[in-house]
């Protein structure tokens, strides 16, 4: 009888009791038709009302066990507790005397659906839930209510919110398992779930369910969550809960069609009887996969999240290299093993060719770990950087004033480069450290024969040049009279940040995290012909601070420490009639509270042309401080973030400049005997020049009596082992890179322009370098004349033979639209312009800009890859017409003409320093009759 009988649970008699509340206040005896269950709790109390009572559960199969429970009860108890005799003794086999201290004077029948639409607060239940078949769940509700009830207010308890709720209390998804009416937030999908697989307790709570419970949930989360969930329930069944994600990605083996059998059954033996069908299975490996998508953008800059992700994937290469599994994954886009593999690729594929390079660094790009391998991706971008410029027609130096130009253009940047490569992979990788080398050792072969070509004419120059004759260059005594002086002229008092040793690869750096930023680089207008660059200057020889920085701060050549250094950086802006001050490190500290000085504060608020010496750079050279450093962000420099935004709050044009660069330490070996004279430096002697070194001589020659010896190779030193040195006739030594930064375009001097990121850069260090984009030939359907012309050829860069990151907009146009139409070939913006879309959208404009500027936008931004910077676009279109000087005003104006419907054709991104445009959805609105 006992196994027929309805279980009863803790709930089911609280829920009993508060049912039955108003025939308890003479009453101490509940009989109950049913069993209690074993694990329920003896004793507890439940709240009536207004009123707390004890109450003590038994279950009893005869008439005596209940009749001895009462008379103990009676005598043991207190007045208000309760007793409840679970039983299955039938009301006609107890007296009346004994029913008689019963509630209702029987023995209560329990009703679950009645019990659970009460737990509910429901007035109705879905009338499914009254089936025999779902007595389980029923049984289940009562027995799940968390400690909080179950969440109240619904008029009709529909099964799907019964099992819904069951779902996040026995899986405990609503945290500590006590959800109440918190549970309605908690979402019942394939992510939550997944996280849930990992947590140490969620998947034994499934486990230990009943095996109806268990698959009715699985049946409900598959028709709710998707066919993914299933797997993983099943999963979880079998004891792999932990490891479901993984096998998850493991999966991905088989959306190969060309999968061999080998590695079917390798997975086969991984999932075990739970080998779901492969349509089941792609469904979980892409539901895995998705959250690990989230979870991977979660994991920047978060050590915990970042574990968590590095779980899932690390044990999925554990499990995929015991089972064989690691050679079929190497295109996989989420497990370490497969990063690794693609980055071999990447680096073998540079040592060969760009092109195969390119492709294979794109592949490498794909990979969902390249926000977390940030640092690996840009070691084989680097690698794939090098591999172009190699394949570059050998440079050369005509002169030492092309020589120091070409390096802050185009050489800094390989510099930078090697930088990376030198440090080699992150990862540890043997395979790629090798690649590395290998590239390392191509690139500084060239490096060094371009250093001995300006070592040599270097000598020659040396000889002769003098600040008021400098054969073509700029040295580094001229920045202040020739660079900073008309800066001042605009009426903005300058800042002028000397980075004591900033080599070109420093600041190339610099320059790009500046202009991100909001800073606008200034250039001098260039001869006709001539493209804009940056200004680089020739340092003093011997290229070390007490002479370069000197000559920099006082504009004449000169030897001296900071006094003099200061007091000469005053009398030449007192000869120009401003007044100057210069703060070397000891007073540029604030003291608490204050990050800059006070007085360093007070000089930005005041019409004073101001010069800060920052030592960072040349400091972690000298004390070994920099070690594997391959970067230099603003935030490296101490105090340089915080200057430049003082300086942007005072509306102070910025001087960025060096007194002379460096070179690493990079295995460097001593150099020769002194041969009659003197190792003065790490980088200069006097005595006779050997291989690998040149003699120098001349007015700007400031030791040795006027001549010196300088080493041009570097791994040449003459004194201890440092992180760097400087004092040598290398490029990377003597160029001294001058960079102007502007807060705002109207304090653009006369005769200077807006130095665009694209012309900054040199092309084979871009990303991409697209191919001009020339449309085919299409139809024109009605007689308009046509006002676009195209950008200029001198705006479009030629791309290296078989680069290109992104893949060439697809230009297949309709071949005709009516009969007897003419034919003409045109370009992208100009069909754009003469179209009925365009001229729609021109009602909505006033004053929209001419026709021929909006076509000459729309051709440089598709020629470009879809993205250019505002600067550049200026400059690429002015030719075609007026631009306002207000680049983001005339931006906007186009994005009313082109984004047809508010969809984004054209818009900023990257924090505004961006502008893109997006063919595809161009040609969707603009051609809507092309739409394939």
């Amino acid at each position: 009888m006992a196994a027929t009988l309805p279980p009863v649970g803790r709930r089911t008699v609280e829920a009993l009791l508060t049912a039955y509340a108003k025939g308890l206040k003479d009453r101490r005896l509940v009989l109950v038709h049913g069993r209690y269950a074993d694990n329920a709790p003896p004793e507890f109390s439940v709240k009536l009302g207004d009123e707390t009572r004890r109450v003590r559960v038994s279950h009893q199969s005869s008439v005596l066990g209940i009749l001895g429970e009462w008379a103990e009860h009676q005598e043991k108890s207190a007045d208000a507790d309760l007793l409840v005799v679970t039983t299955g003794v039938d009301d006609d086999h107890l007296g009346w005397d004994l029913r008689g201290h019963a509630v209702k004077r029987q023995t209560l029948t329990v009703d679950n659906a009645e019990i659970v639409m009460q737990r509910f607060g429901a007035t109705s239940l879905d009338p499914r839930m009254y089936a025999r078949e779902e007595a389980w769940l029923l049984e289940a509700l009562l027995e799940a209510e968390p400690g909080q009830g179950w969440e109240r207010g619904r008029a009709v308890l529909t099964r799907d919110a019964a099992v819904r709720a069951l779902v996040v209390a026995r899986l405990g998804l609503g945290g500590d398992g006590n959800v109440g009416t918190a549970g309605q937030d908690v979402a019942v999908d394939a992510d939550t779930l997944l996280a849930w697989s990992r947590t140490p307790a969620g998947p034994l709570r499934f486990a230990e369910l009943a095996q109806t419970e268990r698959s009715e949930i699985k049946k409900w989360l598959g028709e709710t969550a998707g066919q993914a969930v299933p797997v993983l329930m099943s999963l979880v069944e079998a004891g792999c809960g932990q490891d479901a994600m993984a096998l998850g990605l493991l999966g991905a083996a088989l959306r190969d069609p060309a999968a061999s059998p080998d590695t079917v059954l390798a997975l086969g033996g991984l999932f075990g009887q739970v080998m779901p069908r492969r349509g089941e299975l792609q469904a979980f490996t892409e539901a895995v996969e998705g959250t690990l998508i989230r979870w991977i953008g979660e994991a920047r800059g978060n050590p915990a999240a970042r574990q968590r992700v590095f779980a899932v994937l690390d044990r999925a290469d554990q499990l995929a290299a015991d089972a064989g599994l690691t050679s079929g994954l190497v295109s996989n886009r989420f497990l370490p093993s497969s990063f690794t593999a693609q980055l071999r690729h990447v680096t073998a594929a540079a040592r060969q060719s760009p092109t195969a390079a390119q492709a294979a660094l794109d592949e490498l790009s794909a990979h969902a770990l390249v926000k977390l391998y940030a640092d690996r991706h840009r070691a084989a971008a680097m690698a794939v950087r090098i591999a172009r410029w190699l394949a570059l027609p050998k440079p050369r130096v005509p002169s030492a004033a092309a020589g120091v130009q070409t390096q802050l253009a185009d050489w800094g940047w390989v510099d930078r480069a090697l930088a990376v490569l030198w440090a080699g992979d992150p990862g540890g990788d043997h395979g790629v450290a090798q690649d590395f080398r290998v590239l390392y050792d191509l690139a500084q072969a060239q490096r060094e024969r371009l250093d001995k070509e300006f070592a040599g004419r270097l000598t020659t120059w040396t000889e002769s040049a003098t600040a008021q004759f400098p054969s073509g260059c700029l040295v580094v005594e001229n920045v202040l009279p020739e660079v900073v002086k008309p800066i001042a002229a605009t009426g903005a008092a300058p800042l002028v940040l000397v980075l004591d040793g900033m080599s070109t690869a420093v600041a190339v750096q610099l320059g790009e995290e500046a202009e991100r930023e909001g800073w606008t680089e200034a250039v001098t207008r260039p001869s006709e012909g001539q493209a804009l660059r940056r200004l680089a200057a020739v340092s003093m020889l011997p290229s070390v601070t007490n002479i370069s920085r000197a000559s920099l701060l006082t504009a004449s050549a000169t030897k001296g420490g900071q006094a003099a250094e200061s007091s000469g950086f005053a009398a030449f802006w007192k000869a120009q009639r401003r007044e100057a001050v210069l703060f070397h490190k000891a007073g540029i500290e604030g003291d608490a509270g204050r990050y800059l000085s006070e007085d360093v504060v007070a000089a930005l608020a005041t019409d004073e042309v101001v010069g800060v010496v920052l030592n960072t750079i040349d400091d972690a050279l000298d004390k070994g401080q920099q070690g594997q450093r391959t970067r230099w962000s603003l935030d490296d420099i101490t105090y340089l973030r915080e200057l430049l935004a003082a300086a942007k709050g005072y509306g102070r044009p910025v001087v960025l400049v060096a007194d002379h660069g460096h070179v690493l330490e990079r295995g460097m070996s001593h150099g020769p005997a002194n041969n009659g004279g003197a190792a003065a430096a790490a980088r200069w002697r006097t005595g006779t020049a050997r291989d690998g070194e040149v003699q120098l001589a001349g007015p700007r020659v400031w030791e040795g009596g006027g001549t010196i010896v300088a080493p041009w190779r570097e791994d040449i030193r003459y004194t201890g082992r440092r992180a760097g040195y400087h004092g040598g006739a290398s490029l990377a030594e003597v160029t001294v890179p001058v960079l102007v930064l502007l807060p705002d375009k109207a304090l653009m001097p006369k005769a200077w322009e807006v130095l665009p990121r694209e012309q900054a850069t040199p092309a084979w260090w871009q990303s991409s370098v697209p191919e001009p984009v020339v449309e085919q030939t299409v139809t024109v359907v009605e007689e308009r004349p046509k006002s676009a012309v195209r950008p200029k050829s001198g705006t479009r860069r030629a791309r290296p033979e078989g680069e290109g990151l992104f893949a060439e907009t697809d230009l297949d146009v309709a071949a005709s639209e009516k009969a007897g139409a003419r034919e003409t070939a045109t370009t992208l913006g100009a069909r754009v312009v003469a179209s009925e879309v365009y001229e729609a959208q021109k009602e909505y404009v006033r004053k929209a800009p001419e026709a021929n500027v909006v076509a000459a936008v729309i051709d440089a931004l598709a020629e470009a890859g879809e993205t250019m910077s505002p600067a550049a676009l200026a400059s690429a279109v002015s030719a075609t017409g007026r631009v306002r000087r207000n680049i983001d005003g005339f931006i906007t104006t186009l994005q009313r003409l082109l984004n047809v419907e508010g969809y984004p054709v054209l818009g900023f991104i990257d924090a505004g320093h961006t502008v893109r445009l997006d063919v595809k959805l161009l040609r969707d609105q603009f051609f809507p009759k092309e739409r394939k």
